[in-house]
């Protein structure tokens, strides 16, 4: 996608406990009739939606609560529908954006205008400078903190990806905490985002060196 071709206005879909970083696709199991109806719209025109977290996940159970002020813009790359209505996509992550205000409409979803400014180097296909080499120790640590919590990855398959494929599938897949990750999102850069991680796994693996059970 080029920078011309970016919506001012997109559906937004406030998801808690989730997030999606650029060149990372998720799948979607798409059941509530307000984010049907985005999806239905959505897969008339460009196929784009906006997702983006709760500011607070005490005001979840809200219709319309507060939102983060940095999202993530998604493409459906994958779409079906199951005999009981439901949705089953894949939504892959394009570009970050920041929220200029919410659009007022009698839609049930909610709409927002974005700028996409400061994010345009998401879209860029450059390879990135950083080396494998020197994010051995961050996978390290890594892998320790994933079996550590139970989590399994495929490593072998994610260092055949692009180095910020696999930096960002990592730091959306991570057991890290919900602001973590949100703070690893706004990161401005590659290089920024692996140092994060590394700041963050630091505090969990002095715990697991310690021998302190991660809950």
């Amino acid at each position: 996608m080029k920078k011309i071709e970016l919506p001012k206005k997109i559906p937004v879909f406030p998801l808690s406990n989730f997030i999606i970083f650029p060149k990372t696709t998720v799948p979607f199991n798409i059941f509530e009739p307000r984010y049907i109806d985005m999806i239905n719209e959505s897969m008339k025109s460009n196929k784009l939606i906006g997702m983006i977290q709760p500011l607070n996940s005490n005001n979840v159970d809200k219709f319309e609560p507060d939102l983060h002020q940095i999202g993530c813009l998604g493409k459906i790359t994958s779409f079906k529908e199951t005999d009981d209505g439901r949705y089953l996509i894949e939504l892959r992550g394009l570009i970050r954006f920041e929220i200029i205000k919410e659009i007022g409409s009698d839609k049930k979803y909610r709409e927002f205008e974005v700028n996409f400014e400061k994010f345009y180097h998401d879209l860029n296909v450059k390879k990135e400078e950083l080396k494998f080499s020197d994010l051995e120790l961050i996978f390290k640590d890594l892998k320790s903190l994933f079996e550590k919590r139970g989590f399994i990855i495929n490593w072998k398959e994610l260092e055949k990806q692009s180095l910020d494929e696999t930096i960002n599938a990592l730091a959306m897949a991570s057991p890290f905490s919900l602001e973590e990750k949100q703070f690893l999102l706004e990161a401005k850069n590659l290089d920024i985002r692996k140092n994060k991680i590394a700041e963050i796994l630091s505090t969990y693996t002095h715990d697991i060196f310690n021998n302190t059970t991660l809950q």
